[in-house]
């Protein structure tokens, strides 16, 4: 992609230069567009869960081939975002984990139905971004252990905090 950054080796990723990569290389260099496609997925994922953005749109290279993001063509690149938390688990069917309740397989085109209730946000976030948009859920665990002990980098797009139950206290003024 002319123009498009180079990704720096992963060990010198900062949480700024990731967030440059995505905005430029996943949104065309559009911040509003970039904050439309956070605010889609806030208004669906449970309290409680952080979103994450994971692979060449992060690092601007593909890890298979270390192909520059979109090497193939203008959309060609996909997004792998993945919901980190318990609750995040709750949309995908038992059969659509790898680790069942710790580590789901992306909802994607080659698995269209483990996880209904995302479906309508994929095509939405597709819709916008005119790429595909992969949707898998983790425990903290998980991305624990691939961030920091196999160093495969990744941004923090947002994380809803936990909401007030029912049973909560409210604080007082």
């Amino acid at each position: 992609m002319a123009g498009a950054p180079e990704a720096e080796h992963h060990a010198v990723l900062t949480e700024d230069l990731k967030r440059e990569h995505v905005i430029a290389l996943a949104f065309g260099g559009r911040i509003a567009l970039f904050r439309a496609f956070c605010r889609a997925i806030e208004d669906v994922v449970p309290p409680g869960t952080t979103v994450i953005l994971r692979g060449s749109a992060v690092t601007g290279r593909r890890w298979s081939d270390d192909a520059p993001f979109d090497a193939d063509g203008p959309g060609t690149s996909d997004l792998d975002l993945t919901l980190v938390g318990a609750a995040a688990l709750s949309f995908f069917k038992p059969t659509g984990f790898f680790v069942p309740a710790v580590h789901s397989r992306p909802l994607s085109d080659d698995d269209p139905d483990i996880a209904p209730d995302l479906v309508p946000l994929r095509r939405t976030l597709m819709d916008m971004v005119q790429r595909p948009v992969n949707i898998q859920a983790s425990r903290e665990i998980v991305i624990q252990l691939r961030g920091d002990v196999l160093g495969q980098p990744y941004l923090i797009l947002f994380e809803k905090p936990e909401g007030l139950s029912l049973n909560s206290e409210v604080p007082s003024t």
